[in-house]
């Protein structure tokens, strides 16, 4: 079995993030691990479970605007902040708007935000569960959160949180099959 995990990330987190859920998937899948601007229908098209995560902005998915926030804080004299290789690629937004109909893989959500409550910051992995949806995916999971400091760096615990996230799905899907 093939599972893709796909992510968007500005400084590094949901990259952390997203290969330690690939790790945890390792358990009992394939995996592959790749940016956004590399996800491919035909990619996708090859996977038996898609996982998609992104930074919460503004309250939820990333838009064009903010990610060129993101990329300017990074770049101001003095920042601490470092780019992710692959930050000024496309973004998830864009990705589900240019993304055709799903064959029904099964996928989950999950998004980086601040370490506040989720009423106040908004969590872009709400919103790429409904897009998946809306593409014809089988969203077999809660969509979850992954915490960062107000600095910019993944709580402690946070990748070890991840992969058994990533453990605990492949086991879930391993009992339903």
């Amino acid at each position: 079995m093939r599972a893709l995990v796909i992510y968007e990330s500005m400084y590094g987190n949901t990259h952390l993030v997203a290969d330690a859920i690939g790790e945890g998937l390792a358990t009992a899948y394939q995996v592959e691990v790749v940016p956004v601007g590399q996800a491919s229908p035909q990619t996708l098209g090859e996977a038996d479970l898609v996982v998609v995560g992104g930074p919460t902005h503004v309250r939820g998915l990333s838009r064009a605007r903010t990610r060129e926030a993101a990329m300017s804080e990074a770049r101001k004299p003095g920042s601490e902040l470092t780019l992710d290789p692959d930050a000024e690629g496309p973004g998830l937004r864009d990705w589900f708007h240019a993304l055709p109909a799903s064959t029904a893989a099964k996928a989950a959500a999950f998004d980086t935000r601040i370490d506040a409550p989720a009423v106040l910051t908004g969590r872009a992995s709400k919103g790429i569960s409904r897009q998946l949806r809306q593409h014809g995916f089988e969203v077999v999971a809660e969509p979850r959160s992954f915490l960062v400091t107000k600095q910019n760096v993944l709580e402690p615990e946070e990748t070890t949180r991840a992969r058994q996230w990533g453990r605990d799905l492949a086991e879930t899907l391993a009992t339903s099959v």
